[in-house]
């Protein structure tokens, strides 16, 4: 039977989940494309750099390997896009884990002349279990976005909730009073490599990578945000929940 106009009709849903499958099938095609010469020009600038006596040669065969490496993160994002790792599941104290990422961070914040803080937690957290290098990397990505957002002076604050219940959530909240963000750009923010520079955001997958994160822990990510007025991101995981699949 032929198809008519109605069944050719897709909700947003429907085109939301097709953009989704046809950039991780993307995004894992291109890693495995782009792996294999990345590799060799990077062993091979390391190699010359070895036996390199002359300074300015030297310089630009670490800029090439330090280059090559940069790439490698993001095939590496890219691959964590299109088929996420099954989590290392531990149990962890959140408080530690906050501080952790806060001060990895603060050489950059203070460079750049941006307040960099942690709100008031919380009296009682209970443990989270989760994949711990994971949720480090989702909250040091929104801290980056924010300083990024920022570029100069400024403040950015890192706040934590416990929604009790069961199984329970936690929510982490990264908040900048930046420059904000348009609804236009606001509807590609976790979109791969999309620029969102127009609102002082970076470009790359840094965002994609914290809602896959997110979503492949049956959490969410979310933003508040307008023009002028900054923005918060707001993630949110289950205490102990079930992988999803």
């Amino acid at each position: 039977m032929p198809q008519t106009d109605s069944d050719l009709r897709l909700t947003p849903q429907d085109l939301e989940r097709e953009k989704l499958a046809a950039l991780k099938q993307f995004a894992y095609g291109l890693s495995h494309e782009i792996n294999n010469p990345l590799t060799n020009i990077a062993t091979r600038a390391q190699m010359l750099l070895a036996g390199e006596k002359d300074p300015d040669r030297r310089r630009a065969l670490e800029t090439i390997n330090a280059q090559a490496f940069r790439a490698f993160e993001m095939l590496a994002d890219l691959m964590l896009f299109a088929h996420p790792p099954k989590p290392q599941l531990t149990a962890f104290t959140v408080p530690e884990l906050l501080q952790e990422v806060l001060q990895q961070h603060l050489p950059l914040a203070q460079q750049q002349g941006t307040k960099l803080q942690l709100a008031e937690l919380p009296a009682e957290l209970p443990p989270l279990v989760a994949d711990r290098t994971q949720i480090a990397s989702a909250l040091a990505a929104l801290i980056k976005n924010a300083l990024e957002a920022l570029r100069i002076s400024g403040e950015v604050q890192m706040a934590v909730a416990h929604l009790p219940g069961e199984p329970g959530s936690y929510e982490f909240i990264v908040t900048d009073n930046g420059p904000g963000i348009s609804p236009e750009i606001r509807r590609h923010l976790f979109d791969p490599f999309f620029s969102g520079r127009e609102a002082g955001r970076g470009l790359g997958l840094g965002l994609c990578k914290v809602w896959r994160i997110a979503d492949h822990r049956g959490g969410s990510l979310t933003v508040k945000s307008a023009p002028s007025q900054g923005a918060t991101f707001t993630l949110s995981v289950p205490v102990n929940r079930p992988l999803a699949t």
